[in-house]
């Protein structure tokens, strides 16, 4: 094995891509030491890793885990194992499987001392108890961007919204990781889906994806942040509004969306993916620039706001996390599900990948090829 390369964040800075510009290098990566690892640890050949809006958000502190300085980026990836301990069974996983790697055990946003194996590098480790196969039809660019998209998707719509068949949802963001996550899995449960996004090009992929509707949500009117678009989704709900609310944008979008609903809806808040100083940078907590809603708007239409955070709920209630799981990777083998990515990059091209990311570009899932090449 020859000494590998990775990503690595020296300080958190006051924004992601003040970190990506000044606090983001490739370093060297020596092979680990199989000698020095673990009976019950897994030697990965990283092969691909998800570009996440989280791992943006980490590298200026802004998300609520903070792995120790420095640290590698990269929550999810997947790749090849090149070396078990004796106390893993072949039963469990062979040399060669291919393989992905559990976010929630291994990685930048785990605990304990796995935290610095993050996916943007050549090499990683891994506990056996995060090692799970990858479905024989993902290739490894869409099985790293499997769990954290469709497990926040499922979360937020069937776990906190209750979404039923039959119901109408509006899902913000769709054009985004999780969003388009969340149009598969809303079409999944027989619910109709009205998706909103800021550019015609990526909402016609966001239709061939399964959404019924799309709603182009930019403005040229300089006196507003978003079109007002609450008499398109009244005249494609015949008058009466969604039943569901998927919001993980934030700002403006929010409340034009109160402006949409039926009386009683549900309205999830996912994230705030358009507003992402509403932290302090540098890793410092506080919310200066809070998100806000109507408070009368809320009560007139009797609606439910519900906060949605996938891994925050988790980690509170494990037991959630095991239907949730099922489901998913019974669909991927059904075919029912797999996620679309829209843009690869190399490692050593990881400042572009990163900005991709920031600006929008990157159309469902990206994906960051340490060997810049796909096996």
């Amino acid at each position: 094995m020859t000494t590998g390369i990775k990503a690595q964040i020296s300080e958190f800075a006051e924004t992601p891509m003040e970190g990506v510009e000044q606090f983001l290098s490739i370093v060297e990566q020596a092979v680990p030491d199989t000698n020095k690892l673990g009976e019950n640890e897994v030697l990965i050949a990283v092969k691909s890793s998800a570009i996440g809006w989280v791992d943006l958000l980490m590298v200026s502190g802004q998300y609520q885990h903070q792995p120790p300085l420095p640290y590698t980026p990269g929550l999810e990836y997947c790749g090849i194992v090149l070396w078990k301990g004796k106390k893993v069974s072949d039963a469990q996983v062979k040399i060669g499987d291919k393989v992905l790697v559990d976010g929630f055990i291994s990685g930048p946003r785990s605990s304990g001392k796995y935290q610095i194996y993050g996916g943007f590098a050549t090499y990683a480790v891994a506990p056996k108890e995060a090692i799970i196969p990858i479905p024989a039809n993902l290739n490894f660019d869409q099985a790293c961007n499997l769990l954290g998209s469709y497990e926040t998707a499922y979360y937020c719509l069937l776990t906190s919204g209750q979404l039923k068949a039959g119901e109408t949802v509006l899902i913000h963001g769709a054009s985004g990781a999780t969003g388009m996550a969340a149009v598969h899995i809303a079409k999944l449960m027989g619910a109709t889906v009205i998706a909103t996004g800021r550019s015609d090009e990526k909402l016609a992929i966001v239709k061939a994806q399964g959404a019924d509707h799309v709603i182009n949500s930019s403005t040229s009117n300089p006196n507003e942040k978003v079109k007002r678009f609450r008499t398109e989704v009244k005249a494609l709900t015949n008058g009466k509004g969604v039943d569901v609310v998927y919001d993980g944008v934030g700002g403006a979008i929010s409340e034009e969306s109160l402006r949409c609903v039926k009386f009683g809806a549900r309205f999830l808040i996912v994230g705030w993916a358009a507003t992402p100083f509403v932290a302090k940078g540098k890793g410092q907590r506080g919310a200066p620039n809070a998100n806000r809603l109507p408070t009368n708007l809320i009560l007139i239409k009797g609606l439910k706001v519900l906060g949605s955070p996938m891994v925050i709920a988790t980690k509170n209630d494990s037991s959630i996390r095991t239907k949730r799981l099922e489901d998913i990777f019974r669909w991927v083998e059904e075919g029912k599900i797999k996620p679309h990515v829209s843009h690869t990059f190399s490692l050593t091209n990881i400042k572009a990948a990163m900005q991709a990311k920031w600006n929008g570009k990157i159309i469902g899932g990206g994906a960051v090829r340490p060997g810049g090449v796909l096996e």
